[in-house]
């Protein structure tokens, strides 16, 4: 699957744009993102529903984060986040030690805070706007 919007080099992390959580842990990345690697776009925009179509993903299961790129693909949950975590630098590349885990139990755990996060961090009534200097980051 090709985005038009994306450049070769870029990764698109998707993300649920209503959730507070969610939303923390993108301004989280684009602070650290020192080698400019993502960009981002809700899972409710029209290049979200795009790539869950594409991938006939189950949002139902799947509603918090996705990390795509034209090279590797759509990663999913856990996988998704350490593979973010593995272009941010020392020390958050650390996190990458998650991979000997097998994914069944991360999946666990990363199900768990995603079912939980609107309780825990509760929800937006609408999707995030970047501010102006930001707004090339993301994707519409």
């Amino acid at each position: 699957m090709v985005i038009k919007e994306l450049p070769r080099h870029k990764q698109l992390i998707l993300f649920d744009g209503v959730c507070n959580l969610c939303n923390s842990s993108i301004n989280y990345v684009i602070k650290h993102d020192k080698t400019n690697t993502f960009m981002f776009a809700p899972l409710q925009s029209a290049i979200g529903k795009q790539l869950i179509k594409h991938y006939n993903l189950d949002t139902s299961k799947t509603d918090s984060i996705l990390l795509y790129s034209e090279e590797n693909g759509l990663k999913i949950k856990s996988s998704a986040a350490i593979a973010i975590a593995s272009k941010l630098g020392f020390p958050r590349n650390i996190l990458t030690i998650f991979y000997i885990v097998p994914p069944f139990m991360r999946n666990w755990v990363y199900d768990f805070v995603a079912k939980n996060r609107y309780k825990w961090y509760g929800k937006k009534d609408a999707c995030m706007i970047p501010t102006p200097e930001l707004k090339t980051k993301f994707l519409e």
